[in-house]
């Protein structure tokens, strides 16, 4: 049964990384709907997350090289620093700040107290209406090659909100980029550049320490490989789909599924059907 439930967490992960409905709800959801009655867990939760982002560096692989090799062109001075890569990558490292920060400040909350399914369902719908408004009120008039150091500023901190399950980091990033502006299709295509270094930071540590810990929890090494690889396929061919969807669609398909969710949650935990 761990390795039938890792593949269900990781199709769960590789479905809903990218969508505005929070992954790591989603895991600690359905982890607790399996038979083993069990949240996997935030070092789960990152590890599989590795998996996902692994489908965007192939995704966008030709885009990373080259924002890469002109941002190291800029620091070295043999590219303008005005280089739309080079300053793509400067955004990047901006941006990744916030969330690199306060992950660490709240390392206990976001593997305890964050985790609670009444605080899940909560975050599915507040966030939920803001990505709403936000997809009502944007103007959609900026691309990438619009952004500033202060719009940089502003995705990171969004990001970071994704520390709290139920918030969705696409969520965040995404009703961040709407209200300043940019198109669907330029926020969630940044979304998904700037989850890279906070997404790998994030797994690689917990990969760590769950190693030197001998993976304690209900799903083992291998188990968890194994989700993080099915995370990997399943991730990579929602990307490219997600990307043409809000190119010419609203989200309100993911707000009313968001704020359903969230409803049903509370419907759960209420009558004592799922523990918070």
């Amino acid at each position: 049964m761990e390795w039938i439930q890792a593949i269900i967490l990781g199709l769960v992960q590789g479905l809903t990384e990218f969508l505005p409905i929070s992954s790591s709800g989603h895991l600690s959801i359905i982890g607790q709907l399996l038979p083993n009655s069990e949240d996997p867990g935030a070092a789960f939760t990152a590890i599989t997350q590795l998996g996902t982002e692994t489908a965007v560096l192939v995704f966008f692989w030709k885009d990373i090289v080259r924002i890469i090799k002109n941002w190291f062109g800029s620091v070295t001075g043999r590219v303008d620093k005005k280089d739309p890569d080079a300053r793509m990558g400067w955004f990047i490292i901006i941006g990744s700040l916030p969330i690199g920060i306060l992950g660490i400040l709240l390392e206990d909350y976001i593997d305890s107290t964050f985790r609670s399914l009444w605080v899940t369902a909560t975050m599915l719908i507040v966030f939920g209406i803001f990505l709403a408004i936000a997809d009502r009120i944007g103007r959609e008039q900026r691309e990438l090659k619009d952004l500033t150091i202060r719009h940089g500023i502003i995705y990171g901190f969004a990001q970071a909100l994704a520390l709290v399950p139920g918030v969705s980091r696409s969520g965040g990033t995404i009703t961040a980029g709407l209200l300043m502006g940019y198109t669907r299709e330029a926020a969630a295509r940044y979304s998904f550049l700037l989850a890279i270094p906070a997404v790998f930071a994030s797994g690689l540590y917990k990969l760590a320490g769950s190693l030197s810990e001998g993976f304690t929890g209900y799903y083992g090494l291998g188990s968890t490989l194994l989700a993080t690889v099915v995370a990997f396929v399943v991730g990579y061919l929602i990307i490219g789909w997600f990307l043409k969807y809000v190119s010419n669609k609203s989200y309100s398909i993911f707000v009313w599924y968001r704020i359903g969710l969230g409803l049903a949650l509370y419907v759960l935990l209420g009558t004592g059907l799922l523990a918070a």
